[in-house]
């Protein structure tokens, strides 16, 4: 038995094959969009920590996961003969068909967003947190983009499996390919030859699409990109781009004003565990504090309840003679997002939104908040800290291209982009090599010379005394000493305190 090859060529000049293609093409399409998104919004619930919303989605994922689509099918085009309103959407096969895979195919969606999203570093939510973007901002600009192109893959898979799931609505009478050769063969008993042009058929519409979408997937692959190095000529474009930026207008001095900051009775724990047992300090305003101390002294979650990365269970924090921050059930949302719009933060691990450029890190928060009048202004403000910290050469480069150094650089000058009156740094060199602390910390220290608000979490004890107007040791979650450099050096006292600071220095230097 041969196989009729005339007839097999033949049916590629059928229309009823290529219309089923359309049907095809339209349904598997809008399965794959409506389900995403309906997926993304099931990922996020099962992802909430609120049960009214995890437990409704969870069993979602968990019921049509396990029911074959077939089964969706004929249920939901049979659902008028319960809910006769029903029928003039669900009774149109199309409709009945596009709704059975929509449902089916946001529980594989969401399973497959929710491995994106925990891809994605907790650092990028609060590095969006301390730019005082609000949740729906971090996740439109931040956290989404990440997600999704680390989701890709999988879901272009998927709508390869969609494609071929289609074949089944042919169960309700819906005519697609699938459906079109068999009433074919039914006719001529040309089996072989009628599946496989339908085979061709499926395969064609596969490589066409699934080409578009691997292209749209290289498009967002980011670390594979050329680092590009912006040469001395481009330079000097940039530079007179950002020419009419001042210094001034950045300049943070706020000498005169209240107390920048005043902490008062500040307390937090973890459980049972007490980390702040009633911090009092207060910053004046043009100040350098730097915060030291053993691990587990409770430096970095003191420095994390000013900008609230971290709530506080008791006291208050004012910033500049007004309320800020008080136990979470107190604190009003807007005053505190108006707040942190005034504080800048450097991480310890830097917390660069990998999927923007060095240029686009800095200009971010600026456009999110509508700083300046035009995006030409923030991009020349943006050029013009670049070339402050040294990197404007680096401006079209993504932060993985960039050495630690750089990237902190680059994270100083994106929380100087909100020309902030405080700054804290949260041990910005501990995770850079030795030969790369100097530049960050050259950046700190013309920061302090032009009057810049400080608070610095530090383990460099010859910095902290060079650059500080006042050095605070923490232990056990509380002040041990409060003192001037010049206190802790030349103390004639020698009392108690004293004697433990200037232990603790030597030993950590």
């Amino acid at each position: 038995m041969s196989l009729d090859w005339q007839y097999f060529f033949s049916l590629f000049t059928m229309s009823a094959f290529y219309e089923a293609c359309v049907v095809v093409i339209v349904l598997s399409i809008l399965a794959w969009v409506i389900g995403a998104v309906l997926g993304f919004i099931i990922a996020c619930g099962k992802l909430s920590e609120k049960r009214w919303l995890s437990v409704p989605t969870s069993l979602f994922i968990w019921f049509f996961r396990s029911v074959p689509l077939l089964v969706v099918l004929v249920f939901v085009y049979n659902m008028p003969q319960l809910f006769p309103s029903t029928g003039a959407f669900l009774g149109v096969p199309f409709f009945a068909g596009l709704v059975s895979l929509v449902v089916t195919e946001a529980a594989y969606m969401a399973e497959i967003h929710r491995s994106g999203l925990l891809s994605v570093a907790k650092g990028q939510k609060e590095a969006g947190h301390a730019l005082s973007i609000s949740f729906l901002g971090i996740q439109r600009i931040i956290i989404i983009p990440q997600a999704i192109r680390v989701s890709m893959p999988a879901m272009i898979n998927e709508f390869v499996t969609i494609i071929k799931l289609s074949s089944l609505v042919s169960a309700i009478s819906l005519s697609e390919l699938l459906q079109v050769g068999q009433r074919l063969y039914s006719q001529n008993f040309l089996v072989l030859e009628t599946l496989l042009a339908v085979a061709v058929y499926y395969v064609g519409i596969v490589t066409i699409f699934g080409s578009v979408l691997h292209w749209a997937e290289k498009k967002m692959d980011i670390p594979s990109r050329a680092p590009e190095t912006l040469s001395d000529q481009e330079c000097d474009v940039l530079r007179q781009q950002a020419i009419a930026i001042k210094s001034e207008q950045i300049d943070p001095n706020q000498q005169g004003m209240p107390h920048a900051l005043s902490l008062r009775e500040i307390e937090k724990s973890y459980g049972h565990h007490q980390v702040l047992k009633g911090i009092n300090l207060a910053v004046k305003s043009g100040e350098v504090i730097s915060i030291i101390g053993p691990s587990g002294s409770g430096k970095t979650t003191l420095i994390r309840t000013i900008n609230d990365l971290e709530k506080i269970d008791n006291g208050e924090i004012v910033l500049f003679g007004e309320d800020f921050i008080k136990p979470k059930q107190e604190s009003i949302k807007h005053d505190v997002y108006q707040g942190i719009k005034r504080i800048g933060m450097v991480f310890q691990s830097f917390n660069l939104f990998p999927h923007k450029t060095v240029l686009q890190n800095i200009m971010i928060a600026p456009h999110y908040h509508q700083k300046n009048s035009s995006v030409a202004e923030t991009k020349a403000q943006a050029l013009f800290l670049l070339d402050r910290v040294g990197l404007l050469a680096h401006a079209d480069k993504y932060p993985h291209q960039l050495s630690g150094g750089q990237q902190q650089r680059v994270a100083i000058a994106r929380a100087l982009a909100m020309s902030p009156d405080i700054m804290l740094f949260d041990e910005p060199t501990s995770a850079l090599d030795p030969e790369m602390v100097g530049e960050v910390l050259k950046v700190i220290q013309d920061l302090a010379k032009e009057g810049m608000t400080m608070i610095i979490v530090t383990h460099e004890m010859e910095f902290a005394l060079s650059v500080s107007d006042r050095v605070i040791m923490m232990e056990e979650g509380i002040v041990q000493v409060d003192a001037s450099p010049n206190e802790i050096i030349n103390n004639p006292e020698q009392t108690e305190d004293f004697k433990r600071i200037k232990e603790f220095m030597g030993k950590v230097a």
